[in-house]
Formats: structure tokens, C-alpha cells, sequence
């Protein structure tokens, strides 16, 4: 059985990888295993940046938002080169596995370790939910609560001056932050990937609010990089009723304490990690579909097509 794993944070941080930190570390040290810490990533992996946990080193974390392990990108890891200076940090600490908390970029790291005989599972933290073998990611949800507090808050403003609030979401091209928040806060507009950005059918859209609805404020919800919403904003006040104002929520999304489902999902997720370790298992990752966690290859997360959210678009349509 093995003896001393790893665990790592890479990519964006996203909250509920503390607590997927505590899980791991805790179940391993339960079932007799030593847990090292890998800090600031593939990085730290290279450079040899690790040092052992204890229980009471992840305790009063499962709160915390971000990593206590820190983040940090290295596209270098693909060099084979890289990767073998890696190996040999962990091989000389007798590290025999490694927990990697990240996005598809940190699978694909975790891939080629297992590939080079360092047994690695992956847990998905990212808050933009663009692993397609997962229902829901880790940090996802409480971003989602993070963007419905600031548009809620937001909206209350917006009727007081006429106003059409342009909100800019994370999402890293997956719009789901967009579609879930837009039907949670009853948004007017919803600007994905999916629906596509048709500038003019949009402001349309925005004058009929105005002039045959007689609405006094109006959100349009769209994700990051489809559109300036600064310009875009200018034109709804040249073209329609409404003060146009675009407002980027960025990197607040990442923080906070997160939600108690994603407590909850990151620990069942890393006692799942650490079962199959100890069963000699590497090269696959968790994901959480229908509410029960189960495990995939890597290669066929990564090569899996994203599911469809026409449903989702569907139901906001019938909404509005």
C-alpha cells in the first residue's frame, strides 16, 4: 500500500480547495499514510517547495477561501525535462502519489506524472465548472453565490436611476456561471457562448424593455470574452432608454469563504482521491454526477464533448 502521498493546488484558485486540502490530508493520515504539501504547484513540485502536513496543519481551514498552499502556473511542465526534475524531488522524498486540485491544464500534468510511474488523482477546483466529467466543481458554487449577492445589490440601484446594468462573469468561455446566475437573480438578458452575441438583436431587445414593458431597470448577464461591456454599455445609452453601466466582477469571484456544499463536496471528493491511491490507482479524476462521486480517466475527461445547457436556456427563456 502506499505510503506517502502528495497534494497540490494549480491554476486559478477557487474556494473549497482548503477544504479538499483538509479532506485529503486527514482521511491519508487516518488510514496511515504520510501527506506532503506541494506549495505553489507544479512549480513548487520542480523546485522541491514541500514540506509534510498534520492534522493540525490543515486545521481552521475548511472556512478559508483560496489556497494555503498557494497557485501558481508553470507551461513548462510539458518538457519532459521539467517533468523528470519533478519526479525527482518527490523520489527523493519517497513521495509515491499525488492528490493535483486544479483545472483541465492541471490534469493534463497529472496524466503525464502517472505516465512517468507518480500515481496522481484529480480533483476538480476551478470556479468556472468547465470540466465536463463533473456535474459541479469545486469553488463553483460559491462563486455562483458570490455573482447573485453583487447583482442582487446591483439591481437595487439600477431601478433607482433607470439604469440597464451590463454584468461581466467569469467562466473561462463556459457559460455556466452566466446561465445559473441569470436565472437566479431573474436577469433579462443572458450573453453566452452558447446563445452567441448578436450586438443589435440585443439593444432591440433592451428597447422593447424600455419603451413596451415599461421596465425601470434591466440586467444583461454575459461572460467574459465575448465583448467589451464598457462599449457595449455606451451603446445601450446612445441606443435605448437605459443608462448603460458595465460593471466587471473579475477576481472577487475567486474569493470568499466557501458555501457549505462545496465544503462538503471538496471533503467527499478528496476521501475519494485517497481510496484510490491506496488501491493503487492513478491517472484518473472525480467527479460528482447525480450526487454520487465517482472517478474517470483523465484522457477521456479531457476529450470529453461539454454537455449541452439548452435546458437551462430554455427554462430562463420561459421565464423572462
Amino acid at each position: 500500500m502506499v505510503k506517502r502521498i502528495g497534494v497540490l493546488t494549480s491554476g486559478g484558485d477557487a474556494p473549497g480547495m482548503n477544504a479538499a486540502i483538509r479532506a485529503v490530508t486527514r482521511v491519508a493520515l487516518n488510514s496511515g499514510i504520510e501527506v506532503f504539501g506541494i506549495y505553489n504547484g507544479y512549480k513548487g513540485m520542480v523546485e522541491g517547495d514541500i514540506e509534510p502536513l498534520t492534522k493540525a496543519s490543515v486545521g481552521e481551514i475548511i472556512d478559508r477561501g483560496g489556497t494555503i498552499l498557494g497557485s501558481a502556473r508553470l507551461p513548462e511542465f510539458k518538457d519532459l525535462e521539467v517533468r523528470t526534475k519533478a519526479v525527482a524531488q518527490l523520489q527523493k522524498r519517497g513521495i509515491e502519489a499525488i492528490v493535483v486540485i486544479g483545472g483541465d491544464g492541471s490534469y493534463r500534468g497529472a496524466l503525464a506524472l502517472t505516465e512517468m510511474g507518480i500515481n496522481c488523482i484529480g480533483l476538480p477546483g476551478t470556479i468556472d465548472n468547465d470540466i465536463t466529467c463533473t456535474d459541479f466543481t469545486i469553488g463553483f458554487d460559491t462563486a455562483l453565490n458570490t455573482i447573485v449577492e453583487a447583482v442582487d445589490k446591483l439591481r437595487d440601484t439600477s431601478s433607482s436611476h433607470h439604469r440597464c446594468s451590463i454584468v461581466e462573469v467569469m467562466g473561462n468561455r463556459c457559460g455556466d456561471l452566466a446561465i445559473y446566475s441569470g436565472i437566479a437573480c431573474g436577469a433579462e438578458i443572458i450573453v453566452t457562448s452558447q446563445t452567441g452575441f448578436e450586438e443589435s438583436e440585443v439593444l432591440e431587445r433592451l428597447r422593447d424593455l424600455d419603451l413596451i414593458k415599461k421596465k425601470r431597470q434591466a440586467i444583461v448577464i454575459i461572460s467574459e470574452k465575448i465583448t467589451d461591456v464598457h462599449q457595449f454599455a455606451k451603446k445601450v445609452s446612445l441606443h435605448t432608454g437605459f443608462s448603460g453601466r458595465a460593471t466587471v466582477l473579475g477576481h472577487v469571484q475567486r474569493g470568499g469563504s466557501p458555501t457549505p456544499n462545496d465544503r462538503v463536496l471538496a471533503s467527499r471528493m478528496g476521501e475519494k482521491a485517497v481510496d484510490l491511491l491506496m488501491q493503487g490507482i492513478g491517472g484518473q479524476c472525480i467527479s460528482i454526477r447525480n450526487n454520487e462521486i465517482i472517478s474517470v480517466l483523465i484522457e477521456e475527461a479531457l476529450n470529453m464533448p461539454r454537455d449541452s445547457r439548452k435546458k437551462l436556456h430554455n427554462l430562463f427563456d420561459r421565464l423572462v
